[in-house]
């Protein structure tokens, strides 16, 4: 499927993207420094923030994934969540982190929190680069945002429409008119 990128209005640059993501992964070192701590990537759309935040944490720190399915190639969100893939390690007792691109209805999220929670994490904390509060179906804690954004369907920065744009070194809107 063949996409015009001329329908993509940029919201955030590659440079504020570096930039925040940097704070980021500073405020995470402070915050962790000295816990065992495991970062756990939301795949598919989170890969290269997840990337560039882990590097920008100076801890030492363990990696996983997980990927959830929420939205089955559309514009909006199914509102069921499916786990694809599970982590591969016990996060009982330790510091977990979960990285998402993107927290719009909170559903994704309220599921694997449920879901991590009950694995008896030493504590578990959500971090995403970009929340869209106003979209909320059901509340979850999200500890650290990136940008808070308004309701528009964004890509590039790892998120997609039907798996393109995700490649896009910055977010912009997509406008399908």
């Amino acid at each position: 499927m063949v996409k015009s990128r001329s329908r993509i209005y940029p919201l955030l640059t590659a440079d504020q993207i570096r930039d925040r993501v940097r704070e980021l992964g500073e405020q995470i070192t402070r915050d962790y420094e000295g816990k065992d701590l495991v970062v756990i990537g939301l795949l598919n759309g989170v890969y290269p923030f997840f990337a560039d935040l882990t590097r920008a944490i100076d801890l030492d720190l363990d990696v996983n994934f997980m990927r959830v399915a929420s939205y089955g190639g559309g514009l909006e969100s199914t509102g069921e969540v499916k786990i694809l893939f599970d982590v591969d390690k016990s996060i009982r007792g330790r510091h977990a982190l979960v990285v998402e691109d993107i927290v719009d209805t909170g559903l994704t999220l309220f599921k694997v929190r449920k879901l991590l929670l009950d694995r008896d994490p030493a504590s578990l904390r959500i971090c995403t680069l970009l929340d869209k509060p106003s979209r909320r179906r059901v509340e979850v804690p999200v500890d650290y945002v990136g940008f808070p954004i308004e309701d528009h369907f964004v890509v590039g920065y790892g998120l997609d429409l039907e798996g393109i744009y995700r490649n896009l070194p910055y977010v912009g809107i997509y406008n399908p008119a």
